[in-house]
């Protein structure tokens, strides 16, 4: 059995930046890639790099994590907890998902790379991408 975190919006997209995202569907797949459950996780508050989601990720059995954009810090946070991480996921979660598991989707290879550490309340999140 192997499970996969979505970060998404309320309308079922995947959210553009991990650390801003309301809700994780967790996919957990039998050995034949069937699905046999969807959990909808709520995010806590803050930035995903400071908050503990990436252990409430851990515990659930999460093993892969399907992301639009993620900063260095929260990438290396779940890889450390042995969460793989494909960037540059953008669409239905359910269609990525599925192109997922067939091995039709790869990382891009792009994280944010400056980070504004600051994070008072009513500031967002400065990223520069790669182009």
């Amino acid at each position: 059995m192997k499970k996969i975190a979505v970060p998404i919006t309320r309308n079922n997209q995947i959210e553009d930046y991990f650390g801003r995202c309301k809700f994780y569907e967790i996919y957990t797949f039998s050995n034949n890639n069937e699905i046999v459950d969807l959990q909808l996780l709520e995010s806590e508050q803050g930035c995903g790099c400071k908050s503990n989601i990436v252990s409430i990720l851990a515990n659930e059995g999460v093993t892969f994590m399907l992301s639009g954009n993620i900063g260095d810090k929260a990438m290396n946070k779940l890889n450390d907890a042995d969460i793989g991480v494909i960037r540059g996921c953008s669409g239905n979660s359910a269609d990525v998902i599925l192109e997922f598991v067939e091995d039709e989707i790869s990382d891009s290879g792009v994280s944010c790379l400056q980070h504004n550490q600051n994070h008072r309340s009513g500031h967002d999140h400065v990223c520069n991408h790669k182009t």
